[in-house]
């Protein structure tokens, strides 16, 4: 009896299990648009943003014969797809695209028609000039700036290197006359070290950083990237942090606003100089962009790496308040000299003046060093000539020309306000710059030269503020509908008093 009660159970169960037999139809009807959802991500930013602009922009790149090309709309937002979603593959954007239905209704392709083939973005790619990627860029901006988001007033910039698409082993000598010059500047650098006086305070450099001696000025960081070359990609340089590994890199610059991490500015640039040679560019870019908008730039945030001093020259001439720490080992004051800027000399522990003699150009990159030495008279039997000058006749100082703006910025970074700035800086452009190396596809050019570069940075860029802008007008709707309900949840308890 129970035998036969769990035999029945059982069968009782599978009768009961469902399957779905696939089948496919020949013949559908089926409208896209409404299996799209009204709150799905690319459903909001076909209605938001309008890229229609590129066509006229990009009339003069087509003849009049030929097969017709994809669409340059098309084409910019199957970019934007990659980075949005984190795709480093024109392949694999293309595939992802034809099976998201909400891509589809994005890129305005019923589910039945078939994509561009993936090599047409690459072409497309090289194809158009940076300017075009960063009116698209500029376009996404002006919509965040329409919503309110930027201030524009205070830019906080960074940068990171990028993976250029070249390995080590495509690196090869340069040609014979480049040595030969290479050798020839080095000569003339390692001679004129030689005739200068070894009693010198320790140097200043034209960057306002201090150098230990003699032979740590004949080291350059760029001199490998005058010998050798990748012969896959020209551009790339030689770069290396400190711990890794060297490799063949680009910079990513970016310039972000400070109120609402809104990224104003962004380029790619070579990886063979400091930062402080890329800022005048970036903050150029940046305020052309704000300017269309009326905005100005106030405030330029940056760390030690952006110090130099042409860039704090140009930000007090263009009335721009810089928060840039000086680096590590500049020199505020010597020990035992005192610096008098009324009368431009220095003031010995003895009491007796170093003078400006003359200004000294440094032929390889035309910087200027100020000259300041003693007489001999003066030095002669003072009682700290043993530690001061040694076995030399007279003192010899040296300084750069830009140590009053040098001063300046020091004594700016170390009020409460600088200190502020500084922690306002790394809050800010520092996790912008993180997402965009994590999650929009920046880490790594997978194309070859500084033009398509600049382009792939522009494109990561435009990708994140449109996450920004999304985000925002979303919370902007949901705060308004909240605020209506809260009226209406008045008028109500409003009207029920006056009735009861």
């Amino acid at each position: 009896m129970f035998k036969r009660n769990s035999n029945f159970k059982a069968l009782k169960d599978k009768d009961m299990q469902g399957k779905k037999t696939y089948e496919e139809t020949l013949f559908l009807h089926f409208q896209l648009s409404s299996k799209v959802p009204e709150n799905n991500f690319y459903r909001r930013l076909k209605a938001i943003l309008d890229l229609s602009f590129v066509r006229k922009l990009t009339a003069g790149y087509y003849g009049t014969e030929g097969q017709r090309s994809i669409d340059p709309e098309v084409f910019f937002k199957l970019m934007l797809i990659g980075y949005i979603e984190n795709i480093n593959s024109d392949r694999k954007i293309i595939e992802q695209a034809s099976m998201r239905m909400d891509m589809l209704y994005y890129l305005g392709y019923n589910i039945d028609e078939a994509l561009p083939w993936h090599s047409t973005l690459s072409r497309t790619r090289q194809l158009y000039g940076e300017e075009l990627f960063l009116s698209v860029f500029r376009q996404i901006l002006s919509l965040c700036l329409s919503e309110g988001m930027v201030d524009g007033r205070s830019q906080a910039m960074d940068s990171a290197f990028l993976r250029a698409n070249a390995s080590m082993e495509s690196l090869q000598v340069q040609m014979e006359v480049e040595m030969n010059e290479f050798y020839q500047e080095l000569s003339e650098s390692e001679k004129q070290e030689q005739e200068q006086p070894v009693n010198h305070l320790k140097l200043v450099a034209d960057d306002g950083t201090k150098e230990k001696d003699s032979k740590t000025k004949t080291k350059n960081k760029g001199k490998q990237n005058l010998i050798y070359k990748s012969t896959t990609d020209p551009d790339a340089s030689i770069s290396m942090k400190k711990g890794t590994k060297k490799g063949l890199h680009y910079y990513g610059q970016i310039s972000v606003d400070t109120a609402s991490h809104v990224i104003c500015g962004a380029m790619a640039d070579l990886a063979n100089q400091r930062d402080a040679q890329c800022l005048p560019a970036l903050l150029g870019q940046t305020k052309d962009s704000l300017a269309a908008h009326h905005l100005e730039v106030e405030e330029v945030l940056a760390d030690c790496n952006y110090s130099s001093g042409p860039v704090l020259q140009q930000l007090e001439e263009e009335g721009i308040k810089g928060y840039i720490p000086n680096l590590g080992n500049y020199l505020p004051a010597r020990k035992g000299f005192t610096y008098v800027p009324e009368g431009d000399y220095y003031l010995c522990q003895a009491g007796k003046k170093i003078p400006f003699k003359n200004l000294r150009t440094d032929h390889r990159d035309n910087s200027q060093t100020k000259i300041y030495t003693s007489s001999v008279k003066d030095c002669k039997g003072c009682i700290w000539s043993e530690t001061c000058i040694k076995k030399e006749k007279y003192k010899h100082i040296e300084d750069t020309i830009y140590k009053p703006y040098y001063d300046r910025m020091h004594q700016r970074m170390h009020t409460r306000k600088g200190k502020a700035k500084r922690h306002l800086r790394s809050s800010t452009v520092e996790p912008v710059l993180g997402t965009l190396l994590q999650f929009r596809r920046m880490r790594r050019v997978n194309t070859k030269g500084l033009k398509l570069a600049n382009k792939h940075v522009l494109l990561a860029a435009s990708a994140y503020n449109i996450k920004k802008l999304l985000a925002f007008v979303s919370s902007k709707k949901t705060a308004a509908v909240a605020v209506a309900k809260d009226t209406i949840h008045s008028c109500d308890t409003v009207l029920n008093n006056l009735l009861f």
